[in-house]
């Protein structure tokens, strides 16, 4: 309301041209203005402008996943866009797949980045190669996220246990249990920006570390 006035007086005052110039200089001032009218309701505006952006926002991943995951970050934003995924949800997946080691291999058979079953690809389509991994891996999520109506736990069952799994929870094996507990809680310690996870912690405990560690070896060779 000053600023209004101050406008309306430069107006009065000052040749038309002038006027127009200085009227705009002054709009900016309405934030200033606004903290002596109303302090709490400023200082909450200014702390909003203060406050990180979540990496989210800065196209960057979630600083907890490990480096193995991290050195993805471009790609994992490349196949966001394209799959119209949560790029902190594609990167848990990664994490406790394959810790972004594009040759894993697991014990059932699962192949790469993604650890995507052989029977997803085409004859003639190379499962190691990370696009083609990540074509038939996020699809498949982006299915099972549609198919659980956006519930992340569910969604998670039906990548690890097939969509058949997706809310019926008394089909869900002890190994697809375990797979929500950890992705969803390193998804939601993602999802706030936090720099550390304890979700994250106990995986690379249980087991995880060495996923990691054979994907930082193949990644420096």
């Amino acid at each position: 309301m000053v600023t209004l006035e101050a406008q309306r007086w430069v107006m009065r005052s000052l040749p038309f041209s002038v006027a127009m110039l200085a009227a705009l200089l002054l709009t900016p001032l309405a934030g200033i203005v606004a903290v002596t009218l109303n302090p709490n309701e400023a200082v909450a505006s200014l702390e909003r402008m203060a406050a990180p952006a979540r990496p989210s926002e800065r196209n960057i991943l979630a600083p907890l996943f490990t480096p193995e995951v991290q050195r993805w970050s471009a790609q994992i934003w490349a196949w966001a866009r394209a799959y119209d995924l949560d790029p902190d949800l594609i990167a848990t997946v990664m994490q406790i797949e394959s810790c972004g080691d594009p040759f894993a291999l697991s014990s059932s058979g699962a192949i790469g980045l993604f650890q995507v079953m052989p029977f997803h690809f085409g004859a003639h389509e190379n499962p190691w190669d990370p696009e083609t991994n990540a074509r038939a891996g996020l699809s498949y999520l982006a299915e099972a996220l549609r198919r659980a109506n956006g519930d992340v736990a569910q969604a998670l069952a039906g990548y690890n246990g097939g969509h058949a799994v997706i809310r019926r929870p008394e089909r869900w094996s002890a190994e697809t249990r375990r797979y929500v507990y950890w992705g969803v809680g390193i998804y939601e310690d993602a999802r706030r920006g936090a720099t550390e996870s304890d979700r994250l912690q106990e995986w690379l405990e249980a087991g995880g570390h060495r996923l990691c560690e054979q994907a930082a070896r193949r990644i420096l060779r």
